[in-house]
């Protein structure tokens, strides 16, 4: 059993009449890669900044290996790295010069710093850019530059928001390459809308809204709680989606209907798909594409959270 390095104890911050998070207990286990997802407004920023040290709850309280994160305790958070959404650079200095600066404010030997951002620079392919401005950078490169930051002073728990948002597909790959490659020998809290950078990164996943946890688990066991078998799509080239799901209810019993198309959850749904077509054309339904998958992290994300648009 691995040991847990950082830990919640009903955590709760309010901002006058708004419950931000409430209640929130969460352990994380030493090299982890640990997900923190949720729609837009959900808590995750408020939960990070927490975690991080940087925002105070207003009840409960955040461990770090045991010992409780206080306000002023640099001690602690100097312990955790932070990768932000937004991107953080000073725009007049070097990318070179940024982790100079960065390291002389965490106390650390000029020559240990010096080594460290060459490499960090090499590993994120910026080793030809280190004597670049910041402000010359493409948004990759300053994202990339972001991460190679957060991890200058060597941190055991990296904290990372949204740290693909804005990269092309090549940079992408090789951002999530690196992470990876830190996995077992740092611990990692990832926060993303890209499910699929969720399911293939993520050993542990944790879906807040409103403030609170809604489920917890590996991305496997998260997705065989919406229901068993694969998944079939049937596209509907006409308005006719209650009329469909009324004509299946005898074959099948797990279909919903959004946006024309019917998704319909069964075991060897392969083998019923003859009867649901002629059910679905007996009805009026006329069909276009047909698509076969499994249950996905977005079909859980989507239960738990519903499908209502945030702001």
């Amino acid at each position: 059993m691995t040991s847990i390095v950082l830990q919640t104890q009903g955590i709760t911050k309010r901002y006058g009449p708004l419950t931000a998070v409430k209640d929130l207990s969460l352990a994380v286990h030493e090299g982890e890669v640990f997900g923190l997802l949720g729609p837009n407004g959900a808590g995750k920023t408020t939960s990070i900044n927490m975690l991080c040290g940087l925002l105070r709850p207003d009840a409960g309280q955040v461990s770090i290996r045991g010992k409780v994160i206080t306000n002023g305790d640099a001690g602690v958070r100097s312990r955790v790295g932070v990768c932000p959404q937004e991107i953080v650079l000073w725009k007049t200095l070097t990318c070179v010069e940024q982790m100079q600066f960065l390291g002389e404010l965490y106390g650390l030997k000029a020559a240990y710093v010096r080594q460290r951002s060459e490499r960090l620079l090499r590993d994120l392919d910026l080793e030809e850019k280190r004597n670049a401005l910041a402000r010359t950078l493409s948004g990759g490169m300053q994202r990339r530059l972001n991460l190679a930051m957060a991890l200058v002073h060597d941190p055991e728990i990296l904290v990372l928001d949204e740290p693909e948002a804005g990269l092309d597909p090549q940079s992408r790959v090789l951002v999530r390459e690196y992470v990876k490659s830190l996995a077992r020998r740092k611990t990692i809290i990832l926060t993303t809308h890209n499910m699929d950078e969720a399911d293939r990164m993520a050993d542990r996943i944790a879906i807040l809204d409103h403030g609170q946890l809604l489920a917890l688990d590996t991305p496997e066991a998260l997705k065989r709680t919406v229901g068993e078998g694969d998944v079939l799509e049937i596209e509907l080239q006409n308005d006719a989606s209650e009329q469909a799901r009324a004509a299946l209810a005898p074959i099948v019993r797990d279909v919903s209907a959004a946006n024309r198309a019917l998704l319909i959850r069964a075991r060897g749904v392969v083998d019923l798909l003859p009867a649901i077509l002629a059910a679905l054309s007996t009805a009026g339904a006329r069909t276009g594409e047909v698509r076969l998958r499994a249950n996905s992290l977005e079909d859980v994300f989507i239960a738990f959270t519903g499908r209502r648009l945030r702001e």
